[in-house]
C-alpha cells in the first residue's frame, strides 16, 4: 500500500513539475522584449536580428523551443546566459550553496524555536501569555522589516554579527547568515509556535489524557507519550510547509543582506532581461517548492493512518 501511495505521489509530482515548466517558459516567451535585440546590444539592423534569431533558434514555434529547452534541462543543460554568454549551470553553481545554507538554517530556527515556544506556551500559562503576544507580533511583521530591526540592533549598535555577504567556510557562513536566517524565519517561527500551542492544548483536553492523569501517571510521561506524540502530526505537516514557504521569502532576504544566492541572482537576471537565467532559477525554485510539498504530503500520510484510509 505504501508503494502505491509513493508511486501516485511521484506521478503527481512529475505532472506538477511539467505544468510548472510550461508556465515558466510560456510566461517568459510572452514577456515584452526581444532576446535577439538584447543579444545584438540594442542596436542592429533587421538582417542582423534575423540572423541572430536563426542562430539561437528564436524563430522556431513555441513548443519546438520549449521541447528543446526541456530536453536540455533533463540532461543537465539549463541553457546559456544571454548577458554573460556562459552556461547558466556554471553561473548558479556557486550561488546554490548560499541559498541552501540560508534556507536550512532558517528551517532549523523555525522547527526548534517554534515547537519549543509552542510547548512552553501550552504547558506554562503565565509564560504562554507573553509568548502568544510576542508570536502574534512576529506573525504580522514582514521579513524586510525584521531584517532592518535585526541589522540596527545586532549589527549597527551592538556590532555582534556581520551584515553583508554569506561568508566562507562553515563558521563564516554561520555567523554571516545568522541575522538573515532569523529575519527569514521570524514570521514562520511565530506561526509554528501558535500552531504548536493550539495542537498541544487540544490534545491536553482529550479523554485518554484525562484518564492517564486520573491513573496517577507522571505528568512528564503523559505529556510526552500522549500529548506531544499526537500533536506532532499537524505540527510536522505545517513545519514542512513553512520550509517550502522559505524558498519564496528567500529572495527578499538575500537582497536585504546582499547575499550572493539564487534569489538575488534571479532579481538581477530579471532586471537584465537575461531570459535563460530567469527560466533556470525560477524552475529550480519552483521544483524545490513542489518537491518539499510532496515530501510533506507523503510524510503526513505515513504519520496519520486516517489520511491513508481516505486516499486509498
Amino acid at each position: 500500500m505504501t508503494l502505491r501511495l509513493l508511486a501516485s505521489r511521484l506521478a503527481a509530482l512529475a505532472v506538477t513539475l511539467l505544468a510548472a515548466s510550461i508556465v515558466i517558459y510560456g510566461a517568459l516567451y510572452l514577456a515584452p522584449g526581444d532576446p535577439a535585440t538584447l543579444l545584438a546590444g540594442g542596436h542592429a539592423t533587421p538582417a542582423v536580428l534575423a540572423a541572430i534569431a536563426r542562430q539561437e533558434h528564436l524563430n522556431q514555434p513555441f513548443f519546438v523551443r520549449y521541447w528543446d529547452w526541456l530536453t536540455g534541462v533533463l540532461h543537465g543543460n539549463l541553457g546559456e546566459s544571454f548577458l554573460y554568454r556562459e552556461q547558466v549551470t556554471s553561473l548558479i553553481a556557486g550561488r546554490v550553496l548560499n541559498t541552501v545554507f540560508l534556507v536550512a538554517y532558517a528551517s532549523v530556527v523555525i522547527i526548534v524555536g517554534g515547537v519549543a515556544l509552542g510547548l512552553v506556551a501550552a504547558l506554562r500559562r503565565r509564560a504562554g501569555v507573553a509568548i502568544t503576544v510576542g508570536t502574534s507580533i512576529g506573525m504580522a511583521m514582514p521579513s524586510f522589516v525584521a531584517a532592518i530591526i535585526l541589522i540596527t540592533i545586532f549589527a549597527v549598535n551592538l556590532k555582534w554579527l556581520p551584515v553583508f555577504g554569506a561568508g566562507t567556510g562553515f563558521t563564516g557562513r554561520l555567523s554571516h547568515l545568522t541575522l538573515p536566517a532569523i529575519a527569514l524565519a521570524l514570521s514562520w517561527l511565530a506561526f509554528t509556535a501558535q500552531l504548536t500551542r493550539a495542537a498541544v492544548r487540544e490534545e491536553l483536553g482529550r479523554e485518554h489524557v484525562q484518564t492517564a492523569h486520573s491513573r496517577g501517571i507522571r505528568e512528564r510521561r503523559v505529556v510526552w507519550r500522549h500529548v506531544v506524540r499526537n500533536a506532532m502530526i499537524p505540527i510536522s505537516t505545517v513545519s514542512g510547509l513553512t520550509v517550502a514557504g522559505l524558498i519564496a521569502g528567500d529572495v527578499v532576504i538575500e537582497q536585504a543582506f546582499s547575499i550572493n544566492g539564487l534569489g538575488s541572482f534571479l532579481v538581477q537576471s530579471v532586471l537584465d532581461k537575461d531570459f535563460a537565467s530567469v527560466q533556470a532559477v525560477a524552475l529550480i525554485l519552483v521544483a524545490a517548492f513542489v518537491i518539499v510539498n510532496g515530501i510533506v504530503d507523503f510524510w503526513s500520510l505515513l504519520l496519520d493512518p486516517r489520511l491513508r484510509a481516505r486516499t486509498v
